[in-house]
Order: structure tokens, then sequence, then C-alpha cells
């Protein structure tokens, strides 16, 4: 019995350390949000100041759901971003860590190569994506669609075929920093940080496979996409798993991408909305907060029960 009080006693102090790390910023955040809270007041100068005599009850949470006009955008941006990231991520993931778990001339460089990405801060990465690379103008985007403009007018002398190629219209660049597209330079630059995460998980469990099996199958006729769906695929579900739940709960709380992308023009989500609202009015963005808290554990629970099964078989 002794042996087993002192380690827990031990431990107290790291596990009530913890919870109040928890408990306390969550505890503020549900305060503020049945206040009356803002930071600039010049009709109400004790609305400034955080106390229960400002007490508003549900009136944020309202104010948020129906009078905000960006919130619902935002849950479906978030949404959006978080799913169709995970999407790329893991498409790329397996097919990036099948191609490179074989033995070949500079592995080991081209892994390093492949993890670096990973490595690079989101407001780095989202400055080299949106500046040199999806610029319209100036980046690759603008650069490669001119070439291509410049390519066709010179088919355009063709002797026969001139006629036709003059028919083909001018491309024109595509600007990914307006509302129509910026969720998409969202998406290709987070899905290019992370699909390293994803390559280095899957890599990982890939060289752990049982080879007997898919030298069994091979002996009895499996081509390689029978092998694939019922021997790599069902090893692979655990790691899959894991890599869904984390990133789903990393990229709920974007920001960097979308303030330096657009500035929240189409792209706008939950963690960019708190920020606008808490320049001024802390009640609004604190309900906000508990929006999104209540959103990641739906997410979070509808990813458990559908992928999460595995990490428990």
């Amino acid at each position: 019995m002794t042996n087993r009080i002192i380690p827990r006693l031990l431990l107290s102090p790291a596990v009530i350390l913890l919870l109040i790390w928890m408990v306390v910023p969550l505890g503020m955040t549900l305060f503020f949000s049945f206040i009356r809270y803002v930071l600039n007041s010049l009709r109400k100068p004790e609305w400034t100041s955080p106390s229960l005599g400002n007490w508003r009850g549900f009136g944020n949470y309202e104010y948020v759901l129906f009078q905000a006009k960006d919130f619902w955008l935002a849950v479906q941006n978030s949404l959006f971003i978080v799913g169709s990231v995970i999407l790329v991520t893991v498409f790329f993931g397996l097919a990036i860590a099948m191609l490179i778990n074989r033995p070949f001339f500079g592995r080991g460089i081209v892994r390093i190569l492949l993890i670096s990405p990973f490595f690079v801060m989101p407001a780095v990465n989202a400055v080299l994506w949106i500046n040199m690379i999806l610029d319209p103008v100036l980046g690759l985007n603008g650069l490669a669609i001119e070439g291509i403009n410049d390519f066709v007018k010179q088919l355009h002398t063709l002797p026969r075929l001139g006629a036709f190629f003059s028919l083909w219209p001018e491309i024109e660049p595509v600007s990914f920093r307006a509302t129509q597209t910026s969720a998409y330079a969202v998406i290709i630059m987070v899905a290019w940080q992370w699909t390293p995460f994803a390559v280095l998980i899957f890599m990982t469990s890939l060289q752990s496979e049982d080879q007997q099996q898919k030298e069994a199958a091979i002996l009895d006729g499996a081509n390689a996409w029978s092998q694939f769906r019922n021997l790599t695929l069902p090893h692979l579900a655990r790691p899959i798993a894991i890599v869904i739940m984390i990133q789903a709960i990393f990229h709920l709380s974007l920001y960097a991408e979308i303030e330096i992308v657009s500035r929240g023009n189409g792209n706008k989500n939950l963690p960019y909305l708190i920020g606008e609202f808490s320049s001024n009015n802390i009640g609004a963005a604190s309900a906000t907060g508990i929006f999104a808290v209540i959103l990641a554990n739906i997410v979070a629970i509808f990813l458990l029960r559908i992928v999460g099964k595995n990490l428990v078989d």
C-alpha cells in the first residue's frame, strides 16, 4: 500500500499544477463570456472593468450567434481548412512514404529534405508561399503563367496550326489573396508544411510491416493494389488515426497563415475571429472562445468514433 501512495504523492504537485494551468484560463474565459467587458467604452466606463456588476448572462453568446456576421463563416472556414489539409497530407504522406520506403541511392538525404519543411515557422512558411510562389506578378505562379502565354504566342507563327493556337485565350494568374481563393492558399501552405509529419509517421510504421505476409501474398498472385489494400493499409490504420487527430487539434488554431495571406479576407476562422473581437469586446471574444472549445470537442469525439477506434484495438 505504501509503495503505491508515495509515487502518487510525488506526482500530485505536477498534476495539481497542470490542472491549475488548464482550469484557470478556461474559468476566466467562461466568466468573461457572461459579463459585458470591453476595453474602450465612453458611454459606459464601468464596462471596461471585469466585474459581476456587468453581468450579461447569455447576451454575448446571442450576439456571437445571431448578430456577428462572420461567426458562421468562421466555423465553415475552420472545418473546410482543417478537413482539406488532413485529406491532402494523408494522401500525399502515404504516397511519399510508400515511394521512399524502398532502398535507393541517396535515400537518407531525400528523407532529410522531405522532413525539413516541418521545421519552418508558420509565419515564415506563409511569407514564403504567398510572396515567392503564389504571387500573381513576381511569384512562381505569375512567372509560370507568363511563360505559358509567351509559349502559346510563339505557336501563333506556325504555318498550319497557328490559326488554331491563336484562338486560345490568354491565361490570367490566380490571385491567392482574393476572397474566393485565400482559403486555398492557406490549405496549400499548411499542407506543404505538415505533409512531412505524415510521411515521418507512415514511414516509421512501414518499416515494421511484416514482410513475410507480403511475400506470401505475392506467391498467391496478389498484385500491388491488393497488397496495399489488404496488408499495408490495415497496418497503417493506427498511424493514420494519430496523424488525423494531431493535425485536427493543431489546425483548428491556425492564425499566422490567415493573417499574412489576406488578414481574414475570405479565410477567416474562429481563432482569427476571436482576435478581432479581443481588440475591444472581450466578452464576445470569450464567448467565441467557448464555441471554439465546443467545436474542438465535437471534432475530437467525431474522430475518436470514426478513426480513433484503431487506437484501442
